[in-house]
């Protein structure tokens, strides 16, 4: 794995005594939100239970946060935004409560060009939290729906530029490192990153762990066709005190997703990734149409082949996208297809669904619960006005 301003890594260097014991302290102490479940390898089809039980079903409004669309500077216009993260903690520019969103697309609309972080707090006040990289006519920066901030004041975001907006011109893209100012400190690329799509992260203190769903493993090669190569990558970042993070271990633990190019969504992979109970990691598998599990995610020394295990497919699944793992263990996508969010018990049921935008196919992306599980912010790439391209709740 190359790091700028770092030396080069092996992307299966074995880690040392410090991460193993970080990473049985994670797996021993798992968030407060997660609810112990087990997850079958192949459930589909499974018995709805009742929406009133469900942590969707106690929601039933939803207004719009503000624009996300940048109205001056070196990103000025860029739109269609993918990912969503919440601000744990203030530190530096970075407000307590406040919610980040990643770009995509620039002010023409072109996909895989957007370059601008925004941050905007609960009461609709936007600014640029950064522009990633100053876009030119020939660079291109394309920031993806993998965004998380860490509790030390560091956000990542990953990339996937499409230098024209062409899926044919998509390249492997990075995960890139910003302090709580907004300046870039590191840029992570290489080895087993190749279109970084999604991520989620588990913050230790001084270590910290990100899951990162890869969507360009021969994608563009095969010109639209299915490929079988979508991956799931484990990076684990050394997070030394006043320094940047440091990554000290790289591995692929789940291969096999389906991928391929799309002349409207650029690219169709693996998406939303979630870390719920048991070490058990979620994907949003989008091409098939269902969501996968990858078991001890944590610890995992494997790879996990054909996609990770089924948990369910079909049904009010419509292309999930997001994900989101909710205080009662489910897990909340939301559809590409049409607007939907389902909320999916870990055995595989249908707990509930509620529509966000309707008639809304190609209208979601990112999601992240709102602080204390009072709702959960989506972004709407459809809409007019100030609601076109904007962050909304759900509550």
């Amino acid at each position: 794995m190359r790091i700028e301003r770092r030396q080069e890594l092996s992307p299966r260097r074995t880690a040392g005594r410090g991460l193993k014991w970080a990473v049985y302290e994670l797996a021993r102490r798992p968030a407060k939100c997660f609810v112990l479940a087990a997850v079958a390898s192949t459930v589909a089809a499974m018995p709805s239970v009742a929406e009133g039980s469900a942590f969707i079903g106690a929601f039933s409004k939803i207004g719009s946060i503000a624009s996300m669309v940048p109205t001056s500077g070196p990103a000025k216009g860029d739109q269609n935004p993918y990912g969503v993260a919440l601000v744990s903690r203030s530190v530096g520019a970075l407000v307590r409560g406040d919610v980040l969103v990643s770009n995509f697309n620039n002010g023409q609309n072109q996909q895989g060009t957007g370059a601008s972080i925004m941050e905007v707090s609960p009461g609709g006040k936007v600014r640029v939290f950064a522009v990633v990289r100053r876009p030119t006519a020939t660079r291109a920066v394309g920031l993806t729906t993998a965004l998380v901030m860490l509790r030390g004041g560091y956000v990542i975001v990953g990339s996937l530029p499409a230098p024209g907006g062409s899926s044919s011109a998509a390249r492997a893209g990075a995960l890139t490192v910003l302090n709580s100012r907004g300046h870039v400190v590191r840029t992570i690329s290489g080895a087993d990153i190749s279109g970084p799509w999604d991520m989620t992260a588990l913050d230790g203190g001084n270590q910290a762990v990100l899951f990162v769903t890869n969507v360009l493993n021969g994608t563009v090669a095969a010109k639209g066709k299915d490929v079988r190569r979508g991956t799931v990558v484990r990076i684990t970042l050394s997070l030394p005190s006043g320094h940047t993070p440091v990554v000290t271990s790289n591995r692929v633990i789940a291969t096999g997703f389906t991928e391929h190019t799309d002349p409207n969504a650029l690219i169709v992979g693996p998406t939303g990734v979630g870390f719920g109970s048991h070490g058990t990691l979620y994907v949003a598998d989008s091409s098939t149409n269902r969501i996968a599990a990858v078991p001890h995610a944590l610890t995992r020394g494997s790879i996990l082949r054909g996609g990770g295990q089924t948990v369910a497919k079909g049904g009010a699944l419509n292309h999930p996208l997001g994900l989101a793992i909710v205080p009662n263990g489910d897990i909340v996508t939301v559809n590409g297809a049409d607007g939907n969010a389902v909320e999916t018990t870990p055995s595989g049921h249908t707990a509930a669904t509620k529509t966000l935008v309707a008639n809304g196919a190609g209208d979601l992306f990112g999601l992240a619960l709102a602080p204390s599980g009072a709702g959960i912010y989506f972004v709407d790439d459809a809409g007019s006005g100030p609601a076109a391209n904007s962050l909304q709740l759900l509550h």
